[in-house]
């Protein structure tokens, strides 16, 4: 399967809502890595670190601390 003759590298990536932001929050707390997150809603993995530092979406709950990766 090739790229489709709609893909445009020069397109902006999508913009985050507040329940694509709840949903995020929710897969960082279980362990998940940003860049993964980050390709499934087709963004920087810094709007999901922003999400994650709370820049974003200030007003969402998130865990008082952040669950280490195991090695």
């Amino acid at each position: 399967m090739g790229i489709s003759s709609e893909y445009n590298p020069r397109q902006p990536s999508k913009a985050l809502s507040e329940a694509d932001a709840t949903h995020i929050i929710k897969r960082i707390a279980g362990g998940e890595f940003l860049n993964r997150i980050a390709a499934d809603y087709d963004v920087n993995p810094g709007r999901i670190s922003e999400v994650k530092t709370g820049k974003l979406f200030p007003s969402l709950h998130r865990p008082p601390s952040w669950p280490k990766r195991k090695k």
